[in-house]
């Protein structure tokens, strides 16, 4: 049986579509776990409550840009 190589730039592509993902999972849970914070707690970070409403509805690939690579 032949050994198949896969080239390099593609290994780079499929880690970087992976590091994408899996930042992008990231942002999702944070965005949920700011959803389910209670009053007191979105207050000890200085959030309102509809800023935190808003941020957990704004979809994963509107990321700030400083978190973008």
């Amino acid at each position: 049986m032949a050994n198949i190589s896969i080239p390099a730039h593609l290994r780079r592509s499929r880690s970087t579509l992976m590091s994408r993902m899996a930042r992008r999972l990231g942002l999702w849970r944070q965005r949920r776990a700011l959803a389910r914070l209670d009053d007191a707690a979105l207050e000890d970070i200085g959030v309102t409550r509809r800023e935190a409403e808003a941020e957990a509805r704004r979809p994963v690939w509107d990321a700030p840009a400083n978190w973008r690579l």
